[in-house]
C-alpha cells in the first residue's frame, strides 16, 4: 500500500472535517478570549450621585464627560438611597458629595466584580486629586476575605457548567447509548437531574463550609447549581440529539468559547467590549455567576433575570432532546442504520 493510500486510510473525510472543526473552535477560543480581556475597561458603568440640589445636575454631567465616558451616572436622593441601589444591584456605585467640606465619600461593592471597585476608585482619586479633594471609599458589598478578587462564584459556575455538558457528552456517546428513543431520552435526562442535584450540593459545600470562600446561602447556591449543571447538560444533550458529536462541539463553542469570557467573572460587564456585555447575561455561565455573587453578596437581589436564563436552556435542552429522540424513533426502518452512525 502506498503512502498516500495509507494516508487516505488512516485519516478518513470524517475525521478530516473533525479536526478542521477543532482546529476553528481553537481559534474562535483564543479569539473569544483575547478579544473579551486584553483590554478591559469602563463603559456607561451605572452610576450614582448624591449631592444637594444645587451641586447635583453639574456634577452629574462632569462625570457624564470624563474622558472615555466611563460612567453612566444619574443623581440619588441620599445615601440611604444608593446603598440601597447597590445591594439591589441597579448601580456599581455611589459618589456622595459633600461640597460644604474636603472629603467625598465613594461607595463601590467588590462583592459584585473587585476589578470595577479598584478602577471605580481609581478613578475617582484622580478627580479628586485634579479638584485638590480627599476620598474616602467605603465597600458596602464586600468580597469575601477568602474569596480573591470575588472570582470564587465565577470559578464556582464554571465547575458547575464543566460538568454538566461532560456528564451529558457521556451520556450521549457511552456504549450502549443508542438508538435514542424518546424512553431513552427520558432516561438520560434523569440521569442528568440527578448528577445536576448531586453537582450543585458538592460545589455549594466546597465553597461555603468546606473552604469558606463564599457567604451565603447553602441551600441557595445547591438550588442554583443544580439548575447550572442541568441547564448546560440539557443543552448539550439536546444539540447533539440534533447534530450528533458534532453538537458536543458546539456545546463547548457556546458555554467555554462564548459563554465563559462573556460571563463577567474577571471583569464585570460594565469593563467588556459591547459584543461581550450584550451575550453574557444570556448565557448560563453569565447568569450563573450573576446568581452566585447576588446570593453570596446582595441578600438574593436581582435573580429573576438571571434564573428565567438559566431555566429557559433547561426546559428548551430538555425538550429538544425528547422531542428529536421521538422523532429518530418514528424514523422507517431503513433510515437507522444511518442514524446510528451519530451517537
Amino acid at each position: 500500500m502506498s503512502f498516500v493510500d495509507e494516508l487516505k486510510s488512516a485519516v478518513t473525510p470524517r475525521a478530516a472535517l473533525l479536526v478542521v472543526g477543532v482546529f476553528a473552535l481553537q481559534m474562535l477560543f483564543i479569539a473569544s478570549y483575547v478579544g473579551a480581556l486584553h483590554h478591559p475597561k469602563p463603559k456607561d458603568v451605572p452610576f450614582g450621585v448624591v449631592a444637594p440640589a444645587q451641586a447635583s445636575a453639574p456634577l452629574v454631567t462632569r462625570l457624564e464627560r470624563l474622558p472615555g465616558g466611563p460612567l453612566d451616572p444619574r443623581a440619588v436622593a441620599d445615601e440611604a438611597e444608593a446603598r440601597k441601589q447597590i445591594l439591589n444591584r441597579d448601580i456599581y456605585g455611589a459618589l456622595i458629595a459633600d461640597p460644604a467640606g474636603r472629603t467625598d465619600t465613594l461607595l463601590v461593592a467588590s462583592g459584585g466584580g473587585k476589578a470595577l471597585s479598584v478602577t471605580l476608585e481609581a478613578t475617582f482619586r484622580e478627580v479628586a486629586a485634579a479638584e485638590h479633594r480627599e476620598l474616602r471609599t467605603v465597600d458596602v458589598a464586600p468580597a469575601s476575605p477568602q474569596d480573591f478578587n470575588g472570582l470564587s462564584a465565577f470559578y464556582l459556575v464554571i465547575g458547575w457548567c464543566v460538568g454538566g455538558y461532560i456528564c451529558a457528552a457521556i451520556l450521549a456517546i457511552s456504549a450502549g447509548a443508542r438508538p435514542a428513543g424518546a424512553e431513552r431520552a427520558v432516561i438520560r435526562l434523569g440521569a442528568l437531574a440527578l448528577y445536576a442535584i448531586l453537582g450543585g450540593l458538592g460545589g455549594a459545600l466546597i465553597v461555603g463550609p468546606i473552604l469558606g470562600a463564599l457567604p451565603g446561602s447553602v441551600a441557595a447556591l445547591w438550588g442554583l447549581g443544580a439548575l447550572v449543571v442541568f441547564a448546560v447538560g440539557a443543552t448539550t444533550l439536546a444539540l447533539q440529539s440534533l447534530f450528533g458529536i458534532v453538537g458536543i462541539g458546539l456545546a463547548i463553542l457556546l458555554i467555554v468559547v462564548a459563554g465563559n469570557p462573556s460571563a463577567g467573572g474577571a471583569f464585570p460587564l460594565p469593563m467588556l467590549p459591547p459584543f461581550w456585555q450584550l451575550i453574557g447575561p444570556a448565557l448560563p455561565p453569565g447568569a450563573g455567576t450573576w446568581a452566585a455573587r447576588s446570593i453570596a453578596y446582595f441578600k438574593g437581589n436581582d435573580m429573576l433575570g438571571s434564573m428565567l436564563v438559566l431555566s429557559a436552556w433547561a426546559v428548551v435542552g430538555a425538550a429538544i432532546t425528547v422531542m428529536m429522540s421521538a422523532l429518530k424513533q418514528s424514523m422507517p426502518a431503513a433510515a437507522a442504520p444511518a442514524d446510528s452512525a451519530r451517537p
